[in-house]
């Protein structure tokens, strides 16, 4: 849901997903001068709730001194920004918001402009669509502040409860769906070892459901702790080792099939594993559409068959076409791999080069440089990538460093607080397990236009790269013209942007002309969100304005 308002020179863009409002704020600089920052409250109107929401960051003249980890109302501590979100929205609920400009001195703050709107957030469960992104946050003072920053295995259910934020509710929710022999749970995975996951596919066979699960069995560590998992769930009956990969075997989709015909599709990024589910960034993502499924289905077949990597090349040359230049392809395309050459990889940065107002990507492994080119042109289009890590090689550091300087080009790399860099900051956790490949951003997402009239969004298990494309065995689906489903994507890439650019923020060489732990008692803040800056191009965009 999409919604602007306005209160005199206050103009404000609200975007609901499920768990996300994200608040995009403009004041014409000719207005600004004494702004000292918004406060926003929020009514909730089912609960009849109302609360400020809350930052870190205080006025040293007003500073309550409470010790780490504390937060505080933004009626006090206004947020010195332009863009602001509220993580801590239900789905399908109907909230107010008022944002307020606050003016005059932090020890007497006083409202000047105010717009206030109605919001409904998304339903989880749509009628073709349902998204599910767990936390991605285990680094976060939110954790730290609940769990001690002690692993989730240590503390129990409430941390995996909070971790998963609905994640593994819904996969299980979806495999619950098999609930007699009228059903069928087919699965291609990667990483298949958590065990809430299997018990609910072992229970599901033994109420009557045909499952079948093909998992990767390339010869390696993967391989290994697969199979040792569904030993000790005793489920083999129900496994079929796919090892005829040119590569990995890194699908992680579930095909629900009534009276023998496929019907829906749980795809995403999402390994069945701790990490997946708790640790590292994720989304599943269920598809309610015949169609979508009957083509998850029939490269399921050829999977089940192991069939080796060039005869999967060869089927899906003749059965999963790349759209004409000018194909208007259905709203939602499924793609699969291996395909002979990069043609898709190149057709993915080609509709992430017509984006003519915003490009949002993740990667997990570095930034392939057919998406290098895209994102290193300076010129109107905001482009902003979140990563878990900038790349593997020096040359592939610099590259991502050179592109991050553009004014228009933003990016975030995975990070956690190591030490109290501010006294209140809480040291976070790098990861719930040991040593892992990925330890934030594992999402392989893109959104061009996310806030159009045809918004276009890429999901799935593919990286973005060349293996992604012509080894490995992976899925993707390409949405086109879905405001609902930008909206929550959009929601959610910007919460875990704002967390890891954070994050990483504190990393940099410090200023010691800056005090990054308290606000500023003027209006100087505001000089970064004018001019020819990404500051001020994310300004515009998610407040709609047009200057």
């Amino acid at each position: 849901m999409r919604k602007v308002t306005k209160g005199g020179a206050l103009t404000v863009q609200f975007i609901s997903g499920t768990y996300v409002v994200l608040i995009g704020m403009n004041i014409p600089k000719d207005k600004i001068s004494g702004l000292l920052g918004f406060a926003i409250q929020r009514t909730d109107l089912q609960n009849a709730e109302v609360v400020w929401l809350r930052g870190m960051k205080t006025f040293a003249a007003t500073d309550p001194n409470d010790g780490i980890g504390q937060n505080f109302s933004s009626r006090e501590h206004p947020f010195q920004t332009f863009q602001w979100a509220d993580y801590s929205v239900k789905p399908g609920f109907k909230y107010k918001y008022k944002v307020i400009a606050l003016r005059g001195k932090p020890e007497l703050l006083q409202e000047s402009q105010t717009a206030s709107a109605i919001i409904n957030t998304e339903s989880e469960i749509t009628e073709k669509h349902a998204v599910f992104f767990n936390r991605g946050a285990a680094a976060s003072q939110e954790y730290a502040r609940r769990f001690l920053n002690k692993k989730p295995s240590d503390i129990g259910p409430a941390a995996y409860v909070w971790l998963s934020r609905g994640l593994e509710e819904a996969l299980l929710g979806f495999i619950a769906k098999a609930k007699n022999k009228s059903y069928s749970l087919l699965a291609a995975v990667y990483e298949f070892e958590y065990p809430s996951i299997l018990k609910a596919l072992k229970g599901a066979s033994e109420g009557g459901a045909k499952v079948e699960v093909l998992y990767h069995a390339f010869d390696d560590v993967t391989k290994k702790e697969n199979e040792k998992a569904i030993t000790e769930m005793d489920i083999s009956n129900i496994c079929k080792p796919r090892k005829n990969t040119l590569q990995i075997a890194h699908n992680k989709f579930f095909i629900l099939l009534r009276n023998k015909k496929p019907v829906e599709v749980w795809t995403g990024s999402t390994n069945i594993s701790e990490n997946g589910i708790f640790g590292h960034s994720n989304v599943g993502h269920v598809i309610k559409d015949a169609a979508v499924a009957q083509a998850y289905f029939s490269y399921w077949q050829q999977l089940e068959m192991d069939v080796d990597g060039n005869t999967l090349k060869q089927w899906l040359e003749e059965n999963n076409h790349l759209p004409a230049p000018k194909d208007p392809f259905p709203e939602t395309l499924p793609v699969f791999s291996p395909h002979k050459g990069l043609a898709f990889l190149k057709w993915y940065a080609s509709l992430a080069g017509s984006a003519s107002g915003a490009l949002f990507m993740t990667f997990a492994f570095g930034m392939n440089k057919e998406f290098m080119e895209v994102y290193n042109q300076k010129d109107n289009v905001l482009r902003i990538a979140l990563m878990d890590k900038k790349g593997s090689t020096a040359a592939a550091e610099a590259a991502i460093d050179k592109v991050r300087r553009l004014p228009n080009c933003v990016v975030a790399v995975g990070n956690n607080i190591k030490i109290n860099a501010f006294d209140r900051w809480l040291a976070e956790m790098y990861s719930i397990i040991k040593g892992p490949r990925v330890p934030f951003i594992h999402n392989k997402f893109m959104l061009v236009d996310p806030l159009s009239e045809a918004p276009i969004v890429i999901s799935g298990s593919a990286n973005f790269s060349n293996a992604s494309t012509s080894t490995n065995d992976e899925n993707m689906v390409v949405i086109r013209g879905n405001k609902k489903v930008a909206d929550i994507y959009l929601g959610e890439f910007m919460r875990l942007y704002s967390h890891y650019a954070f994050r990483e923020s504190l990393t940099f060489k410090p200023n010691n002309d800056i005090d990054r732990s308290h606000l500023v008692p003027n209006s100087t803040w505001t000089t970064d969100y004018y001019g020819n800056t990404s500051r001020a191009m994310r300004r515009k965009y998610f407040s709609g304005v047009k200057e």
